[in-house]
């Protein structure tokens, strides 16, 4: 809160005040004039200011994410995400992720972490170093418009182990649905849904259709005790989770991730199509 401010508010709780005992004391000024010969003296009250205090200035923040974001402003500012995420979000090169149908907040929060050096990659830490946080708003809502095109799932038979005879997919399936409570494996469903579509509260990623390949690395990273972030910031969950997968869990994890996309989108591409009318 700013000096002026501050001196406003106190001269407005000073005049309120002031007015209150003026108010208070008149009957008892009445009384003692009709009680005696003498008058007492009237009461002195405090002008109000001439203009009400301005409004207040927000406090800077470092990790303020400006008003919602403008998609229509956010696709002419996305062009230079393009060359790898491609111009719709869905990457076709698996070393980059597919934005297309991500949380905004969440886009935003990568994008501020870039800029700031919380989360470090060559590439995006210049990308990002010129963007205004309402820059991150309008790209992260370009993409969160796009519709993200789901991949296959991988429905091989694991051959040896102790998932021999079951389908790569289907390991990774129950670990999404279920989580493994024994070894401390929360299910991934609980905080990115049962389509993947994510969280935008907590702004926890829609995953569902993302490149298996960039999948298995972001969780190799995670296995390997990488956290987001730093100080009050840090996101320590995901090497939690993460830490008790096997290089086989994580692999099944991917490929039934890079699969996941609703239910009604199967549904409509089997649908018949409507006669024509005559």
């Amino acid at each position: 809160m700013s000096l002026k401010r501050i001196l406003g508010v106190a001269l407005l709780v000073g005049a309120t005040a002031a007015t209150a005992v003026a108010i208070a004391q008149a009957p008892a000024a009445s009384s003692a004039a009709s009680s005696s010969p003498a008058a007492a003296p009237a009461a002195t009250t405090t002008a109000l200011p001439s203009s009400l205090p301005q409004s207040p200035v927000a406090l800077g923040d470092a990790h303020a994410m400006g008003k919602l974001g403008d998609a229509k402003a956010g696709q002419a500012k996305a062009g230079a995400c393009a060359a790898c995420h491609a111009i719709d979000g869905n990457s076709t090169d698996a070393q980059f992720p597919k934005l297309a149908s991500q949380q905004e907040r969440y886009i935003t929060r990568q994008l501020e972490m870039f800029k700031s050096g919380e989360r470090q990659n060559p590439i995006m830490q210049p990308m990002a170093a010129p963007l205004s946080a309402q820059d991150m708003r309008d790209i992260g809502a370009y993409f969160a418009s796009q519709k993200v095109t789901a991949g296959v799932a991988d429905d091989s038979v694991i051959k040896t182990g102790p998932n021999a005879g079951k389908k790569f997919y289907m390991v990774g399936q129950q670990l999404y649905r279920g989580g493994d409570p024994a070894r401390g494996i929360p299910a991934c469903m609980a905080c990115h849904g049962p389509t993947g579509a994510g969280n935008p509260g907590p702004a926890y990623p829609n995953i569902g259709g993302q490149h298996a390949k960039y999948i298995v690395e972001r969780l190799t990273a995670f296995h390997g005790g990488l956290v987001l972030g730093k100080g009050d910031w840090a996101k320590p969950e995901m090497a939690q989770v993460a830490r008790n997968l096997t290089d086989e869990e994580i692999q099944a994890l991917a490929t039934y991730v890079e699969g996941l996309h609703p239910a009604a989108e199967d549904a409509g591409k089997s649908a018949p199509k409507a006669a024509a009318s005559p």
